[in-house]
C-alpha cells in the first residue's frame, strides 16, 4: 500500500493522516521492549489495511533498534498470530 506513515517519537506513536482523519499506533518503551498499547483507525478509513501498515512500521522500527514487542493491544496480538514470521520480535 505504501502509506506515508510518520513516526512521532515525542508522542510515542506511528501516525497516518488522510482527509483530516488520523490513524495511529501508540506504544510505550520500557528498556528494550516496545509495548504496543493501542491501534486506532477511524471507521471511515477502515478495511483498507491501514492498521496493518502501522503495525509493520512499528515492527520495522523495533527490528532496526533491536527492540522486542509486547502486544498489549488486541490488534497487535492478533497480528502476531496471523503473521508468525514476526515471532522473533515478540517479547
Amino acid at each position: 500500500m505504501a502509506l506515508s506513515i510518520q513516526h512521532n517519537t515525542q508522542a510515542s506513536r506511528f501516525e497516518y493522516e488522510e482527509n483530516g482523519l488520523r490513524c495511529q499506533l501508540d506504544y510505550e518503551l520500557n528498556g528494550s521492549v516496545m509495548a504496543i498499547t493501542h491501534t486506532l483507525v477511524p471507521s471511515e478509513l477502515g478495511g483498507r489495511g491501514i492498521a496493518g501498515e502501522l503495525t509493520e512500521a512499528a515492527f520495522a522500527y523495533a527490528k532496526e533498534n533491536q527492540l522486542k514487542i509486547e502486544p498489549v493491544c488486541s490488534y497487535t496480538a492478533t497480528y502476531f498470530k496471523r503473521h508468525p514470521e514476526h515471532n522473533d520480535l515478540r517479547a
